[in-house]
């Protein structure tokens, strides 16, 4: 049998889920060639598919619940409407990992996309309240749209936020009238200057936006306060010629506290004592490297200072 794809949609209740698919399957043209749709509904939302509209595409909803979302009754659906698209839209409760796992959607089936939504007016909230339930909706996602937008909504701080948990994911903006914002993130540093201080509260921002837009600071002088790491070769040896300046963040809670570090060549490296604080000022090339398996931000340091342990070692995401 032919592989099924499978489209799988997360985020909280009345994030915009139901309205995201059927954006897709109508206004986008998706289920044109398509013969047989099925779209399983885990969520009792606001908003309900139009009947109508469903009906047009040969699009089938069937509403399952947490007892009867399992391999059993998704291998009877599969084999009652002979889907040529699966689109589920999840539960914003439930953890979505065992999605996942192999063996839990019929063997035909394959997740192909994976997108979550996000209410923008309530992500503030909810991530600090609900930390771990929005990192689960979203951790696994590889587009990730904010609804409900502003000219006020703060971008860049939203953006580094979720790339804290879900480096890789791509990040849309829309607007209340649906349309998309796509102006570049306010940073709270000054991106045209030659010369960049990185504050310990904007490092994280930083961090994120230096390492998705090398040539953004390419050539470009950045100063920070950073702990050092030496990294070691293969052999376990020092590796001579280079540091590793950074921060811990912590993304969700202190368990998942994280080091940020950027590669920087530096001939005197012996010099600088392993887990030291210095004050870094370097230049940042975007060039290949093997660390980060292709082009990326690799420092360049036009002073190193010894600096003072900051009163709070870590940095945050929000």
């Amino acid at each position: 049998m032919a592989e099924v794809p499978v489209y799988f949609f997360t985020g909280f209740m009345d994030s915009g889920k139901t309205s995201l698919v059927q954006q897709t399957l109508i206004q986008n043209g998706f289920a044109e060639d398509l013969d047989s749709i099925l779209i399983i509904s885990l969520e009792d939302g606001d908003e309900e598919y139009d009947k109508d509209e469903m009906d047009k595409i040969h699009a089938k909803v069937i509403n399952l619940d947490e007892d009867t979302f399992n391999l059993d009754n998704l291998e009877k659906l599969d084999k009652e409407y002979l889907p040529d698209s699966v689109f589920i839209e999840y539960n914003g409760t439930w953890d979505p990992e065992k999605v996942y796992e192999e063996g839990f959607l019929p063997k035909d089936w394959m997740i192909v996309q994976s997108l979550a939504t996000v209410d923008a007016t309530t992500f503030d909230r909810y991530l600090l309240n609900m930390r771990q339930m929005m990192v689960n909706q979203l951790k696994k996602a590889e587009v990730v749209i904010f609804n409900r937008c502003t000219d006020d909504t703060p971008r860049a701080k939203f953006r580094t936020g979720i790339k804290a948990f879900n480096r890789p994911a791509q990040i849309a903006y829309e607007r209340e009238d649906g349309t998309i914002d796509d102006r570049p993130d306010e940073l709270p540093f000054d991106i045209t200057k030659d010369e960049i201080e990185i504050s310990d509260s904007d490092y994280a921002i930083w961090f994120t936006d230096v390492m998705d837009n090398p040539k953004k600071y390419d050539g470009k002088i950045v100063s920070f306060i950073a702990l050092v790491y030496n990294p070691k070769d293969g052999d376990g040896k020092l590796k001579s010629g280079t540091i590793v300046p950074g921060r811990f963040a912590m993304t969700c809670c202190v368990e998942d506290i994280t080091f940020l570090g950027l590669k920087c060549k530096y001939k005197d490296s012996d010099k600088i004592g392993h887990k030291s604080w210095i004050h870094l000022r370097a230049k940042v090339k975007n060039e290949f490297s093997r660390e980060y398996k292709g082009k990326g931000p690799v420092l360049y340091p036009v002073s190193i200072e010894e600096a003072e342990k900051p009163e709070d070692e870590l940095v945050y995401f929000n």
